[in-house]
């Protein structure tokens, strides 16, 4: 209560009393200011412009008491004079630009102002936004509490855990996260991706995970389920529509900027990030998935429910489980892509190379990736399978496709040495057949022919394989010995070896000698 004294004259030392009601004579405890300090609390008002709590700080007094004082001194309403401001010559400036612009934030509009000469902060700059009405506080928005039935509604959202390294490369770590509305029972997953074979996947994990399937599922405006929105018209992702009506499922994306209609999700990934994440000082993309199915049911089913805190959450999950529909056969939530493999054996996807078989490159095949293992079809048929990598850069072979690629190249370079031995030396074909006829190793024959071929030339190789089929010991050992010895009657040294370059380009030229007799003879000088 307040009291103006009215019988106190001018002159004396008190005008007027403020009254708390603190206890004390008469239940009252009567505290009275003069008339001095009422002027000097209207001249720091009025003429220095000191807010209240300001001059009751610096006065040591309550700010209830300078307010009374200035309403008794007929300051009511009274605005002190504001000093001028770095901002008066840029206010045109900013009511324009907010005209054209009402949801412009007030940080880029700073930044504007700045480039412009303005030299304030960007705190002053908002609190001067308020002051000249120029940014109207905005009204709370009140929001009602939510309640569904058992076994109605889930809730689903991604959640950024951060850019991660892996070998080759860096991925960003997802976190599928979907909530049942009625009990607040949480699944988790962890993904390298959002994209929509991921996404699909976490659904197929959080219905077996739940042993049912709710009736409608809320979903923020997701790329990966949204591909366009116009007001209340969605245009939903064609495989996302497969799934929800394998699983009979109500999808329902929630109005832009609304995340509040979601808000149990919301606050899921909220308990994620600060009981279950921070608690992981080693981790990769497996640990954590396998950590955690046991953090929903151990850490997270036992929290107390909101509804009833005489519960927890796990108890008001056994009692939604039964209003849960139930569950079909898993989706099939692969990624399905055409991809062409060209000169070697191996397709490219998702920035690394897996193997397939040698004689499957050049033509369209089909791969269908799942988050643990990539499959390559051709034409139906399963040819490749391996485990999928998610790093980058990475070669990820198969044993039996790579010894298959080695035969076939050994196999091709023997038929490259066969075919220029029978270029330079067509008799070894005969040879070779009969060689053939006793059961003998072709390989060998053509590998130690082609080494004579390169010591002794086509003409005498061709000479000494002549001499060997007509004595009827076709071998190439019969071969050397009639070469060693057709060498020995011309004396002639023994050949040196000549290191030739692991070129294939050099492997298949053949040279042929030349007869020299139509050269001229050399004169004698």
């Amino acid at each position: 209560m307040c009291a103006w004294s009215a019988d106190v004259p001018v002159g004396r030392s008190f005008a007027w009393t403020s009254c708390f009601a603190v206890g004390g004579w008469g239940g009252v405890v009567m505290l009275a200011i003069s008339v001095r300090l009422v002027a000097e609390i209207r001249r720091l008002r009025t003429v220095e412009g000191w807010r209240i709590h300001t001059i009751a700080r610096h006065l040591g007094l309550h700010h209830s008491t300078v307010k009374r004082a200035l309403e008794r001194a007929g300051c009511t309403g009274a605005r002190p004079r504001r000093r001028a401001s770095m901002l008066d010559p840029f206010e045109d400036f900013v009511r324009v630009t907010l005209q054209r612009f009402p949801r412009l934030p007030a940080s880029v509009l700073h930044e504007m102002l700045v480039r412009r000469g303005y030299r304030g902060g960007p705190d002053y700059f908002r609190h001067r936004l308020l002051e000249l009405g120029l940014r109207p506080r905005r009204t709370p928005e009140a929001f009602l509490t939510l309640k569904t039935l058992p076994g109605e509604q889930a809730q689903v959202d991604w959640a950024h855990f951060g850019a991660r390294k892996v070998q080759g490369g860096i991925r960003r770590l997802m976190a599928f996260v979907m909530v049942l509305s009625y009990s607040r029972w949480i699944f988790l997953r962890f993904f390298w991706d959002e994209r929509l074979p991921s996404f699909l996947a976490g659904h197929v994990e959080a219905f077996r995970f739940f042993g049912g399937v709710p009736r409608a599922a809320l979903y923020d405006n997701l790329k990966s389920a949204v591909l366009e929105r116009e007001g209340d018209a969605i245009r939903f992702h064609p495989r996302m529509l497969e799934m929800v009506d394998h699983y009979g499922l109500d999808p329902r994306p929630v109005a832009p900027a609304r995340g509040n209609e979601k808000g149990r999700v919301e606050r899921a990934i909220r308990y994620v990030r600060t009981s279950f994440f921070p608690l992981r000082r080693t981790w990769s993309l497996e640990t954590l998935n396998r950590a955690a199915p046991e953090w929903c049911r151990q850490v997270a089913g036992r929290r107390l429910w909101p509804q009833d805190r005489r519960r927890t959450v796990e108890q008001a999950y056994r009692e939604e489980l039964g209003f849960l529909r139930s569950l079909p056969e898993d989706f099939p939530a692969h990624e399905e892509i055409v991809v062409q493999a060209g000169k070697s054996p191996w397709v490219r996807f998702d920035a690394n190379r897996y193997s397939i078989p040698h004689d499957r490159i050049r033509r369209p095949l089909v791969v269908h990736a799942e988050p643990e293992r990539v499959r390559v079809f051709d034409r139906g048929e399963l040819v490749a399978e391996h485990e999928r990598s998610w790093d980058k850069g990475q070669l990820v072979e198969t044993a039996d496709h790579v010894e298959a690629l080695k035969r076939e190249k050994r196999k091709a370079r023997l038929h490259r040495q066969q075919e220029r031995l029978l270029l330079a030396a067509p008799g070894a074909e005969t040879l070779l057949r009969e060689m053939g006829a006793r059961q003998q190793s072709l390989r060998t024959a053509v590998d130690r022919l082609s080494w004579l071929l390169d010591e002794a030339g086509p003409e005498e190789l061709s000479t000494a394989i002549d001499e060997a089929i007509s004595a009827g010991s076709p071998h190439p050992d019969t071969v050397r010995l009639i070469l060693d010895r057709r060498r020995r009657q011309r004396r002639q040294p023994p050949p040196v070896p000549v290191r030739i370059p692991d070129d294939p380009r050099l492997h298949k030229l053949v040279v042929r000698s030349h007869d020299l007799a139509g050269y001229d003879p050399e004169e004698d000088v």
